[in-house]
Order: structure tokens, then sequence, then C-alpha cells
């Protein structure tokens, strides 16, 4: 009985090392800094470094928005631009990023990847909206 036992956990063994269990204590390799990889893999939403950085920096855009015309400008820094609307600073942030959103969809859309060229476009437009708008 005891080596029927002894089979039996041998094969045992041996299937759950051929099925993966054996790779269970090992560590993962390190693969370094990646874009793409999510920074908090168990959360319900994929937050990568790019995602994070992006979302950083629209609120933080917001944010300075709020404080500049929360102090600096009360009455709101209207002015008629080339388009013929009457805009705040935040207005103009609205359309500086909606036009980004719009010129990464066309480029994608049209040429797809590496996208550092409608990224300089996006700054271009953002200052033409904050200096003509």
């Amino acid at each position: 009985m005891r080596k029927l036992f002894a089979v039996f956990a041998f094969f045992a063994a041996n299937s759950a090392q051929a099925q993966g269990w054996g790779n269970v204590a090992k560590k993962e390799e390190e693969t370094g800094f990646s874009w793409t990889a999510p920074l908090w893999p168990s959360f319900w939403m994929a937050w990568t470094p790019a995602t994070f950085f992006l979302f950083c920096g629209i609120f933080g855009a917001i944010a300075i928005i709020g404080v500049l015309e929360g102090f600096k400008y009360r009455d709101g820094l209207e002015r008629k631009g080339v388009l013929g609307l009457t805009t705040t600073l935040g207005d103009r942030l609205f359309i500086s990023l909606l036009g980004t959103a719009y010129i990464f969809l066309a480029w994608l859309g049209l040429v797809g990847q590496p996208l550092w060229w409608p990224l300089a476009i996006s700054a271009g437009w953002a200052i033409f909206c904050f200096r003509k708008v």
C-alpha cells in the first residue's frame, strides 16, 4: 500500500510540475520600465504611466487655470479672438484639449504611429488657442 501511495504521489507531483506549478515560487524576471505596463495590475482600470501622466497634466492644467482665474484674473480674462468667440482662460483650455483629441484621433486614423508629430502639432494648437482665440 505504501508503494502505491508513493507511486501515486510521484505521478501527481510530476503532473503538477508539467502544468506549471513548479513556477509558483519563482520570482518574475525584471523587465525594466515600460510605458504600457500597468502601474497597479489588480486595479479595475489599466493605469499605465502614459495615461497617469496624461490625466495628471490635464488636471494640473485645470488647477492652474482655476488658480489664475481665482486670484489673478478675478473678472475672467475675456477676449474676442479670431474665431469670433468671447472666451476666458478655461474656454481656451477646453478648446485646446478638444482640438488636441481630434488631432490625435485624425493622426491615428490616417497615419498611425509614431505619435511625436501630433504631439508637436497639438502643442502648436494649444499655443495658438491661448494667444489668438
